[in-house]
């Protein structure tokens, strides 16, 4: 993680209901000859004749429309293949099943699908095993993010844009040609910039070198001798090198595209420009500065510091993720509780993990975690490291060259480039979602009898298992989020505060369904706060007449799409006074805490029932 010279948005988890509900493939990559279906036991619970069978499976069939060019053929001992006259794709497929589950004959259906070899890109060292991080957990270990089933139902979109702000790029490296948008430069401090100018259009890293002589000077206080790190461009190789181009390293996205921000030079980067990078990156203005016409839903950021979060951070972060702009960012390499910008609101704050799971002895550590994912041993541990693009250069640029590094800077990218892939399958996704979906589709920890338990009190100086305290949710799981991205979005546009006794508009006309699919219905509730009767509570738009009092009130809004997938999303409406003084602020940190508890306590319930 590189060094930052000195100076909630609250999710709800979807929960593993709404995974296990969502199809094992994309709809409009399915094709079925028929559905295999498990019928119920006769009523009066005897053994039943082959022929009763097939007269029931043909009633079945006759019932949900279905032309079948042959008899029923048995799969097992109990299911039974109902072929259609011709192969089906897409939503054909799920209507059909769907009309076929409805039959109180039915236990179980599914679709008999052609299933394809996973694909597999032939960059040599993802073939070779290198890039073991990409892989299922099977091949490449309890880490790994587990890609080849995420490619098979999106390889990225090139609308989806991931912006690094850092050290800028190597924009002739053979595996990033086509993959880097031109980008800026937004370094103010001619010294840090070591390109003899000031902010530019040129994203270019020339390299960030330390001579000796230059070591803690009075030019470059505290900094030691150092190498160039080609930072910024190891980053965009792990989000979105060239793949399947026979040609060094895959990429998370195939198809994704990276936008170079450079904010950081000699020594590090300074926080005025850091920020400035952020909402350049989010299509926000910058003073001085042109405006951004390739906006990041995506920001990857992988710097640290040795404070909490501040206004100036926090401020950015915000109005980036007003513009809905995900950002993410590094948890920090310094075995502790979470400094700036991860622990500031909104963030997805990446850890790290080793192949094996376990949390580095390095990575930064507490409950406000976002995720973990493969960031290498470390130098003090031993185990497979990260491969990506760089440069042999160690001062300017020299030969292109693939290298490896370890840090929650590179665990960033894998969580970054993720959020990408499912805004190339549902662009709707807000921010929010991005991160309750790549949430709620983590894999749990495993765990080692060989080391200790992870202590948010007491660090360890070796890897430790991972907790919920400690590490967060769980394991990235590329695949487990694409599926919930298909999921429809709840949006629900904002309320904030109002006057008492006001009428409010619960507003979701913002849900959107992906390709293929539309919202078929709305439902709103009241999850908290004094009762109140909801006005056209199964419409798109709602409304709610407040009391004349003080008070918070949350709603929530459950979207249901076409295919049967739903989604929800939760508002607050607060109250207050004309006569007491107060009103349109934030709420308070108690009210906070009782939310999560509300929503929590729903969504329980509703796995509940």
């Amino acid at each position: 993680m590189r060094t930052l010279r000195p100076h909630l948005l609250p999710v709800l988890a979807l929960g593993a209901a709404l995974l296990a509900s969502l199809p094992a493939q994309a709809a409009d990559a399915m094709v079925a000859r028929g559905l295999i279906v498990t019928l119920k036991a006769p009523a009066d619970g005897g053994r039943e004749s082959p022929q009763a069978t097939r007269e029931r499976l043909k009633a079945v069939a006759a019932d949900a429309g279905l032309a079948s060019a042959t008899a029923a053929v048995p799969v097992g001992p109990r299911a039974h293949l109902l072929p259609f006259a011709a192969p089906l794709t897409g939503t054909a497929v799920q209507d059909a099943e769907r009309r076929v589950r409805l039959n109180p004959q039915v236990a179980r259906v599914e679709p008999d699908v052609r299933l394809k070899r996973q694909a597999a890109p032939n960059d040599p060292y993802y073939t070779d095993g290198i890039q073991w991080h990409l892989r299922t957990p099977a091949e490449g270990g309890a880490a790994a993010i587990n890609l080849p089933p995420a490619w098979e139902r999106t390889r990225g979109s090139a609308a989806a844009v991931v912006a690094v702000v850092d050290s800028g790029a190597l924009y002739g490296h053979p595996d990033l040609a086509g993959k880097l948008l031109p980008g800026y430069d937004l370094i103010s401090d001619l010294d840090t910039s070591n390109d003899g100018n000031g902010r530019d259009a040129d994203a270019s890293d020339p390299g960030d070198w330390i001579s000796p002589s230059e070591a803690n000077s009075a030019r470059y206080p505290l900094c030691p001798a150092e190498d160039s790190s080609w930072h910024g461009s190891f980053i965009a190789g792990e989000i979105a090198a060239a793949t399947n181009n026979g040609l060094g390293v895959a990429g998370v996205g195939w198809d994704t595209r990276v936008l170079p921000v450079r904010v950081s030079g000699k020594c590090g980067a300074w926080l005025s420009d850091v920020v400035d990078g952020i909402r350049w990156a989010a299509g926000l203005p910058v003073s001085g500065v042109p405006a951004n016409p390739t906006p990041a839903r995506v920001i990857n950021v992988s710097f640290g510091g040795s404070s909490s979060c501040t206004p100036t951070y926090q401020n950015a972060i915000d109005d980036a993720t007003a513009a809905g702009s995900l950002v993410v960012v590094a948890a920090g390499n310094e075995n502790g509780p979470l400094t700036r910008p991860a622990d500031c609101a909104g963030v997805l704050a990446v850890g790290a993990v080793r192949q094996d799971g376990l949390k580095t002895y390095y990575s930064s550590y507490g409950p406000n975690v976002g995720i973990m994912a493969p960031g290498g041993p470390g130098a003090a541990d031993s185990g497979p490291r990260l491969y990506s693009t760089s440069n042999a250069g160690k001062r300017g640029p020299a030969e292109s060259i693939y290298d490896s590094k370890d840090g929650t800077s590179f665990a960033t990218p894998l969580a970054a480039g993720v959020a990408a892939l499912m805004l190339s399958v549902n662009p709707a996704l807000t921010p929010a979602q991005l991160v309750s979906r790549i949430q709620s589709g983590a894999r749990p920890f495993p765990s080692s009898a060989a080391y200790p338990s992870c202590n948010a009190s007491t660090p360890l100086n070796s890897a430790c298992n991972c907790t919920r305290e400690t590490c967060g949710p769980g394991l990235l799981d590329a695949d487990r989020a694409l599926q919930l991205a298909t999921s429809p979005s709840a949006v629900i546009a904002p309320i904030g505060s109002v006057p008492a006794g006001s009428t409010v508009t619960l507003d979701g006309r913002g849900s959107a369904a992906v390709a293929g699919a539309s919202i078929a219905s709305y439902q709103w509730s009241q999850v908290s706060g004094s009762p109140v009767g909801i006005r056209d509570a199964g419409a798109p738009v709602a409304s709610v007449s407040l009391p004349d009092a003080r008070g918070d009130w949350v709603f929530r809004l459950l979207v249901t799409d076409t295919l049967g997938r739903s989604a929800d999303n939760y508002v607050t409406a607060s109250t207050f006074r004309q006569d007491d003084g107060k009103g349109g602020g934030a709420t308070g940190l108690a009210w906070g805490a009782g939310l999560w508890a509300l929503a929590l306590l729903a969504l329980w319930r509703r796995r509940a029932g």
